[in-house]
């Protein structure tokens, strides 16, 4: 349920209709002050809650009842777009977030060379797998803890926020200390215990759209992360499972209006995931800023033919580069920036 107040409403009333709502148990009011409107959006079993009582109030302009299962996500709840800050770099708003870099660690060479090319190229986070989820168990797994050394390392010779995938409850403390905003990946959307923990640090979240999984399942995940406290998500469409095998995944960039529409939460896209082809990396990354993407994840390998992890989907620098510019192109045609 949402109230949607008078522009006239003073504090002293808020605080009188809040109070009034809450006497009634197990309802949380969460007001949202906007530029031109006021809201208080109320979560629990809203059932219990007289709407004529609520209507007698002088400040109340309307109620308005909220279909969604997922509420703290909803733009109804929150009409203004959040923006994420990711250790000073704004995700969401009129600058385009680019994150780049290669799909795994592999060396100190390699990620900080990396880390070093895409800055020049304008990319304004570092991305890098230092724990790697893997099909098979025999595929290379990562370099773990020292992927993450690595990393930092990465950072302090460039000055780029870092973003890597986290995949065990046991890492949450090392990652909060370590890490500039923490990965959830498309295989662990649904693992609720991680989504629940992650929830209460304050750290930003990017979660990644599970494979088979619907919008409003994965708005339903980031309800995880946002009903513990953190409101610090940035949502990952990667492409989802179809039946089309000539790529990796099908890249559901219809998601970005979708979810633009439903939810107040930043959305970016992976193009090199949501492809699995080098080549389309580029037509992709453009379109996905064209539909209204805050920004792109895009694979970045110094020597894709020898990589040890989706070599077939990361591009080179110089190409990376090439992609930068054309993305500036259409960023500026659809009122956006780098």
């Amino acid at each position: 349920m949402i109230i949607v107040l008078r522009k006239d409403t003073t504090q002293k009333e808020i605080d009188q209709l809040t109070n009034a709502i809450t006497a009634t148990g197990g309802i949380t009011v969460n007001p949202v002050y906007g530029a031109d409107i006021t809201i208080l959006g109320l979560i629990g079993d809203t059932s219990r809650v007289d709407g004529t009582r609520i209507e007698s109030f002088h400040c109340v302009d309307r109620i308005m009842h909220v279909a969604e299962p997922y509420k703290k996500a909803n733009r109804m709840f929150h009409p203004e777009d959040t923006v994420v800050d990711v250790a000073g770099v704004p995700v969401g708003g009129r600058r385009l977030a680019v994150m780049a870099g290669p799909c795994s660690v592999e060396s100190r060479e390699q990620i900080t060379g990396v880390a070093q090319a895409v800055q020049r190229s304008g990319a304004a986070i570092l991305r890098g797998g230092a724990f790697k989820p893997r099909t098979s168990p025999y595929a290379f797994q990562g370099l773990k803890y020292e992927g993450l050394e690595l990393l930092k390392q990465a950072r302090e010779a460039t000055g780029l926020p870092i973003v890597t995938e986290l995949m065990s409850t046991a890492d949450i403390d090392r990652f909060v200390e370590d890490v500039d905003c923490i990965q959830v990946g498309a295989r662990n959307m649904q693992n609720f215990d991680l989504l629940r923990q992650l929830g209460r640090i304050d750290k930003p979240i990017l979660l990644k759209r599970g494979m088979s999984a619907t919008v409003e399942e994965w708005l339903m995940s980031a309800e995880y992360i946002l009903a513990e406290g953190n409101e610090k998500v940035i949502l990952c469409e990667r492409g989802i499972r179809t039946f089309e095998t000539y790529t990796r995944n099908t890249l559901d960039l219809s998601a970005v209006p979708v979810v633009k529409r439903l939810s107040h939460l930043p959305v970016i896209v992976d193009p090199s995931h949501g492809t699995g082809k080098r080549w389309m990396v580029d037509p992709m990354a453009k379109a996905a800023v064209a539909v209204g993407a805050d920004g792109v994840m895009i694979e970045v390998h110094n020597d894709p033919q020898h990589a040890l992890c989706d070599g077939q989907q990361s591009v080179t620098p110089e190409q990376f580069d090439g992609i930068m510019k054309d993305i500036r192109a259409i960023a500026a045609a659809v009122g956006r920036e780098l």
